[in-house]
């Protein structure tokens, strides 16, 4: 049986307040859609798990969290007035699963920052459980990319 994209999966709405992703990359556009609440202090974000999110056992692989964490602690950072960053280090622990068709939403905040790199935090839920927590570290860039 032929898997269809993850794009084409039938989605429910997001909760009220989201929106699809003011800036998707192509990486975003592939595992996404990804949602934001505009002009959140929290930088909250979420998706739906779908298929294709999932791992043999049935539970969302740990990649698309951690893909879907990185996105996230990087939007803050974004949204912190940082031009461009990318991510030098960031730990993640585990703390429980998603399954197909659950919400799962993440906030996170800017902890510190230097002349070259920003400190940021993050959490993941769903279910209104905390499913996982994020920390990174982000480098600036000096000059935007081509």
């Amino acid at each position: 049986m032929k898997k269809k994209p993850l794009q084409e999966e039938p989605e429910k709405s997001p909760p009220p307040g989201f929106v699809p992703s003011s800036r998707p990359s192509p990486y975003v556009a592939m595992i996404g859609p990804l949602f934001e609440v505009p002009d959140d202090p929290d930088n909250r974000r979420g998706f739906r798990v779908l298929e294709g999110h999932l791992n043999n056992a049935g539970i969302i692989h740990g990649g698309m969290v951690m893909s879907f964490a990185d996105n996230l602690l990087a939007r803050a950072v974004s949204n912190s007035g940082v031009a461009m960053a990318v991510t030098v280090h960031m730990t993640t622990d585990f703390i429980g699963p998603a399954h197909q068709g659950d919400w799962v939403e993440g906030k996170a905040h800017v902890t510190r920052t230097t002349r070259t790199l920003v400190f940021v935090e993050g959490e993941v839920y769903t279910r209104k459980r905390l499913m996982m927590t994020a920390k990174g570290v982000f480098r600036r860039l000096q000059r935007k990319r081509d």
